[in-house]
């Protein structure tokens, strides 16, 4: 099979992953907070509990994928969605809420991004890169195309008829899309054994790469989360109206699809830790212009914004594979990624608390936090990409 297929593919089941999952909170919240008798603040802290879950399971689906394939722990991603949504569906309280959203966790951490960067890195090695760009390219529609229908499934069969729909749509279309998936023809392994166990200094060297990229990754989540929970209305606090908050919020989705065309085409030849360096350094130049040009300059700093979260989600698969290889990546993923899983799951709760404080100035911390992991990336000491590099 083509590794453009295979793109297309994985790409079509991310999309449904996403917006059956991380994306249902927006549109059914509301209405399953009036039918359980709930605040919908408490629909949202179930859902962060199962973001942090995520977190905590990240290392363990690598190892995983590491050992049986991605094709395998993606077809189990969608049997635990379909258990998890048909358990929210059934849900009489609190209690079955959380306890669903626990179970969809699951599921989010078996087959999201990190889980198909990993089955990509298992099927290609370092050749992965394009198709991992590939992947997000596709599934960065995930909300324009999974609002609509969650939308469209409310208003018909209601919240809990949604959640069986997409619950169909797992059994029916995303479990058979992932079937079609081939199996890893061999374990990602080093090309050669060394010939003499890694030295102290490179242990501690690995470690300390590691550790940078983390923050790095950290850093980029903490400001990607709290931005998308807060930007309407930082923006009004900044000076702009209800009306074009809003309008210039819009614009996160095209500039993050953009960004990715960018990395896909005139940076598919660099070294990732170049886009990870135009990554973290969009977010506080857009800051700085709307802090201190004020509103007129809220949709540059929103296209800069996106275009910085664009470019991340594909760094964060794109620079471990670069710097560490295939082998073991879903695990060292799994490490690596982890506390910017975390922070996702409190960043809107934690910011908001600093909105409160500083309004439209709380950017300053998000600014500098990517001034830091911009600063954590010249301190990485990688080697540059060549085509035996990729073999």
């Amino acid at each position: 099979m083509s590794k453009s297929w295979v793109v297309v593919l994985l790409g079509t089941s991310q999309t449904l992953a996403w917006a059956s999952s991380y994306y249902i909170p927006a549109i059914l919240a509301g209405a399953m907070a009036r039918d359980l008798g709930v605040e919908p603040s408490t629909v949202f802290v179930a859902f962060s509990c199962a973001m942090l879950f995520t977190a905590f399971l990240g290392p363990r689906v690598g190892r995983a994928i590491d050992q049986y394939g991605g094709r395998v722990v993606l077809l189990a991603s969608n049997l635990i969605f379909i258990l998890g949504l048909a358990m929210l569906a059934m849900a009489n309280g609190p209690v079955m809420l959380f306890a669903a959203w626990l179970v969809l966790g699951l599921g989010m951490a078996m087959g999201l991004y990190d889980a198909g960067f990993a089955t990509l890195a298992g099927l290609y090695g370092k050749d992965a890169r394009s198709a991992i760009t590939g992947i997000t390219l596709i599934a960065g529609f995930a909300s324009t195309i999974g609002w609509p229908i969650s939308g469209l499934m409310l208003s018909e069969f209601g919240w809990r008829g949604a959640c069986w729909g997409w619950a169909l749509v797992h059994l029916a279309l995303a479990m058979p899309i992932n079937l079609m998936l081939p199996r890893p023809t061999q374990r990602a392994a080093p090309a050669a054994k060394p010939a003499a166990p890694p030295t102290a200094e490179a242990a501690k060297e690995t470690r300390r790469t590691a550790i940078l990229m983390a923050f790095v990754f950290a850093s980029g989540g903490f400001a990607a989360a709290a931005l998308a929970a807060h930007l309407p209305a930082l923006l009004v606090s900044a000076g702009a109206t209800p009306a074009a908050a809003i309008a210039a919020g819009a614009l996160m989705g095209p500039a993050q699809v953009a960004a990715r065309v960018l990395e896909f085409t005139l940076l598919r030849r660099a070294h990732p830790l170049l886009s990870a360096k135009i990554a973290q350094v969009t977010h506080p130049i857009g800051a700085g212009v709307l802090l201190l040009l004020g509103a007129p300059f809220a949709p540059l700093f929103v296209l800069l914004h996106g275009a910085g979260n664009g470019i991340n989600t594909i760094v964060r698969g794109t620079l471990p594979l670069a710097v560490f290889g295939a082998a073991g990546y879903g695990a060292r993923q799994g490490l690596i990624v982890a506390p910017a899983r975390f922070l996702g799951a409190v960043a809107p709760a934690l910011f908001g608390f600093v909105v409160a404080a500083f309004g439209v100035h709380a950017l300053w911390f998000t600014a500098g936090l990517s001034l830091l992991a911009f600063a954590a990336l010249f301190m990485l000491r990688v080697a540059p990409e060549s085509p035996e590099a990729r073999r």
